[in-house]
């Protein structure tokens, strides 16, 4: 969840274009605190560095097995990706993951689905509690992901885009065995060009078409996205992943946008040129992602459609949530494998979810009803 969606039906702003507020926490949980502090100060990013110090005003956490939780609803895909790159490394043994409900009201995001309405490491209700206890009336948006000190039960950084770079960097040394290179040194540059354009225009662009204040602002946004979803079937048309033979950091980026496509962006957000099923590439491409062990198993399709369409009332006011679309054709083949390359290269896949982190049966066509 970004800045803006931190008030029940006020994310349009009439006559205007959507704009994203990337100003986050940017503390980050490193491996060697004296080091990043020592380091000279970076500017911040919306995209986040694999390498390189802090920014200016923010402290370094040492990463420690057990200190933190990852609050993380399925229904966001930006919280999405920190769940989907923490098991692909294997990190649940020393990071807990607590999973908030799917809608949230003006004052931030409940653990409604736990008993007893509380998260039952940290002992709150709302995650708004926890960004309390570090920044008293904190201003701006209670969003997720966000990473809690488990000890003091106050957030330590909710800056999503460098969040998963840091697990597979800073936190290395209680990756799994197998565990895949997200971040492969050699293709950061050209990577970083990628995931560029693909915040910029497509994770964000379907939310700047969902929200634009005017036809003008819209028609723009449509062109925008259309344009970049057009570059992603091209450049996939020959390669099975976004950088070549393996998945990276850049395929998870792009995946819980395109897993929202069909269920959400289409309609709800007006991105409706075409379905992601009408683009053979893409289409292809999501579907060998989804049926790779720590994507498609992380996706909860009933709390993604709840949170779209019953928080965002002022693009749907009655907060009805459509029965479609029929999902059984995620599980069909999608031929990516002649193609070349395999998802985790030398490595291997994880292991099987955990019972306490499996998606709610009905709501995956991985877990028929």
């Amino acid at each position: 969840m970004d800045q803006n969606e931190n008030r029940q039906g006020s994310y349009v702003m009439a006559g205007q274009e959507f704009t994203r507020d990337t100003n986050y926490i940017q503390d980050r949980i490193v491996a060697d605190p004296a080091a990043a502090l020592a380091a000279p100060r970076v500017a911040g990013d919306q995209i986040g560095r694999a390498r390189g110090g802090l920014t200016d005003g923010a402290e370094a956490w040492p990463v420690e097995p057990g200190r933190y939780r990852l609050v993380a609803a399925r229904a966001c895909p930006w919280a999405n990706r920190t769940i989907i790159v923490r098991r692909l490394l294997g990190l649940e043994d020393v990071l807990s993951l607590g999973t908030p409900g799917p809608t949230h009201d003006e004052r931030s995001w409940t653990f409604d689905l736990d008993p007893g309405g509380k998260d039952p490491v940290l002992g709150t209700e709302r995650l708004q509690e926890n960004y309390y206890r570090r920044f008293p009336g904190y201003p701006r948006g209670i969003t997720v992901p966000a990473i809690v000190d488990i000890p003091t039960g106050a957030v330590v950084t909710n800056d999503y885009p460098q969040m998963t770079l840091d697990f597979s960097t800073q936190w290395k040394e209680h990756h799994r065995e197998g565990a895949p290179d997200l971040v492969p040194k050699e293709q950061l540059p050209e990577m970083r060009e990628v995931v560029t354009r693909i915040f910029t225009e497509v994770n964000n662009g379907v939310y700047r078409c969902g929200f634009a204040g005017s036809q003008d602002a819209y028609d723009s946004a449509y062109e925008r996205l259309w344009t970049a979803m057009d570059w992603l079937e091209e450049r996939l048309r020959d390669r099975r992943y976004l950088m070549g033979d393996t998945i990276t950091e850049a395929d998870v980026r792009l995946f819980t946008t395109l897993a929202r496509f069909d269920p959400v962006y289409h309609g709800h957000f007006k991105c409706n040129r075409n379905k992601l099923d009408e683009m053979p590439a893409l289409w292809g491409y999501a579907r060998d992602l989804f049926q790779t062990p720590g994507f498609g198993d992380t996706i909860d399709f009933t709390q993604i459609k709840s949170h779209y369409y019953e928080v965002h009332r002022d693009i749907n006011p009655t907060g009805i949530v459509p029965r479609g679309p029929d999902l059984g054709g995620w599980l069909t083949e999608h031929g990516r494998e002649e193609l070349g390359g395999s998802p985790f290269g030398q490595g291997t896949a994880p292991g099987p979810v955990r019972e306490s982190e499996r998606v709610a049966d009905g709501h995956n066509p991985l877990y028929p009803a």
